[in-house]
């Protein structure tokens, strides 16, 4: 009796290394849908937050620059530094929500996030405004590092495509609406005032995430073991090992895998040149709309955005539909034939049609300015730029997880936050020389034009990507 008593007391081991079968209530894949949703938007919204704050920041250039004396591409520095700081903060945060879970890092980055913005709005000199910039996108780049990983730990491979479009909107979005509340705040309340809008939507996403709970699996079981009176297994890697292998998956072999790997050196630079492009109109836009013949004030220039944000949306619609009536028929196709997934480059779908919108949207943007077209018209030129870059990141990062599955896609997608965001920081700093040197017309079609010989990229990977996988450096997980 003695024995049965304890047999029925004694935690089940498996509590402490898996799920407790397919059905665990505490596995977030079993959570209710609203719950789900809420999980996985909730890091979107810090994500809008935080690269809001990127373009946010242009339309005060000219406050700046008078307010501190300096020319106009040291005032475009703030941005720079800020966009760089999204691109390296990932390899802090990445291992830290791998130690500790997903929520603190969330909930701990954003504070320190904040109070760097405040330093930057209480800035008295350039220096100031540099390194609080500069270290406030380092704080809050968790948002987008840990967001994919939480979205991860909700939803199962098969049903990430509509979430990933959803979730890949806010680095998209919050730069497009970032010159349309700073444009009216620059002018009618000064360049601190970008600042302030910051916080304000930083504050009100930061309360919305208050109620979040755990996702990430390993911090799940450890604490329902030791709720349940188990002893958690030691790290494999103590100490130093720890920091060693943090160093090389978020560092290391992101860098590596970028300059061996062709499916991420190709798709990176694809995504990263387009990504650049979108950082360089918040110069390009105010100094063809500031000019004449439009001669908009600030906050009417930073209106001219919406065309990028509703190409964003658009973009977001167009992936739902593409996995609703392509990916989701294949998958179940394959699923039928014996096949664990679809081949990933079903994910291409996405990328081949959106990278047309690129090209055709540079070329209209740029010679319908050129020669002094109707403002609707460059607004609207925008559109099809902005959703064939979304439609191309979405599919570039859906494409490399299911290729290199969740350890190594996470380090090649490192890689490809890396180099976006640098060249992102970059452009904008060479584009009012480039307009003045080249004329409107030229220098966007230059844009054009390398834009145009990166096309084929996702029409190669969709041809030749089963061979391209097979001779990968690194496991391929299909």
């Amino acid at each position: 009796m003695a024995r049965e008593e304890k047999d029925v007391e004694s935690p089940p081991t498996s509590s402490l290394t898996d799920w407790n079968g397919p059905n665990d209530p505490d596995n977030p894949h079993n959570w209710p849908m609203w719950m789900r949703i809420y999980h996985a938007t909730t890091p979107g919204l810090f994500g809008f937050a935080v690269t809001f704050g990127t373009s946010v920041y242009t339309p005060a250039v000219a406050d700046i620059m008078q307010d501190f004396q300096i020319g106009r591409t040291t005032a475009i520095v703030g941005l720079t530094v800020y966009t760089l700081g999204l691109g390296f903060g990932p390899i802090i945060s990445a291992p830290l929500s791998e130690k500790h879970g997903r929520k603190i890092v969330y909930l701990l980055s954003s504070p320190i996030f904040m109070l760097f913005t405040l330093g930057a709005g209480f800035s008295k000199n350039l220096a100031s405004l540099i390194i609080c910039r500069f270290l406030a996108g380092l704080t809050g780049s968790p948002a987008l590092a840990v967001g994919a990983g939480t979205n991860a730990d909700l939803f199962l491979p098969r049903q990430r495509a509509i979430v990933t479009s959803m979730f890949l909107m806010a680095p998209f979005l919050g730069p497009a609406l970032g010159p349309i509340i700073g444009g009216f705040a620059a002018q009618y309340k000064g360049w601190r005032w970008t600042q302030w809008c910051m916080l304000f939507i930083t504050v009100a996403v930061y309360i919305f995430g208050l109620p979040m709970r755990e996702t990430y699996k390993p911090i799940i079981l450890k604490r329902r073991a030791k709720k349940l009176g188990i002893s958690p297994p030691q790290s494999n890697h103590p100490g130093a090992s720890a920091v060693k292998s943090s160093l090389v998956q978020n560092f290391l072999r992101p860098i590596h895998m970028l300059f061996t790997e062709p499916v991420v050196f190709f798709l990176s630079l694809y995504t990263a040149f387009a990504f650049a492009v979108l950082f360089l109109f918040f110069a390009a836009f105010p100094f063809v709309f500031q000019r004449p013949p439009y001669a908009f004030t600030i906050s009417q220039t930073g209106l001219t955005f919406l065309g990028i944000g509703l190409g964003v949306l658009i973009a977001a619609i167009t992936g739902v539909i593409i996995d609703i009536k392509i990916y989701q028929p294949q998958h179940r196709k394959a699923i039928a034939g014996g096949d664990m997934h679809a081949h990933p480059e079903h994910r291409l779908y996405n990328a081949m049609i959106g990278s047309f919108g690129i090209p055709i949207g540079l070329f209209w943007f740029g010679w319908a300015a050129d020669k002094g077209a109707h403002w609707a018209v460059l607004v609207v030129a925008a559109v099809p730029f902005a959703w064939g870059n979304l439609c191309l990141f979405t599919s570039a990062a859906l494409y490399t997880v299911d290729v290199y599955g969740p350890l190594n896609g996470s380090s090649a997608i490192a890689a490809n936050g890396i180099f976006r965001y640098t060249l992102g920081g970059v452009f904008p700093l060479f584009t009012v020389q480039m307009y003045q040197a080249l004329g409107v017309g030229w220098a966007t079609s230059l844009l054009g034009f390398l834009s145009v010989a990166m096309l084929p990229i996702p029409f190669v990977f969709y041809k030749f990507g089963p061979a391209i996988r097979k001779r990968s450096q690194y496991p391929t997980a299909m």
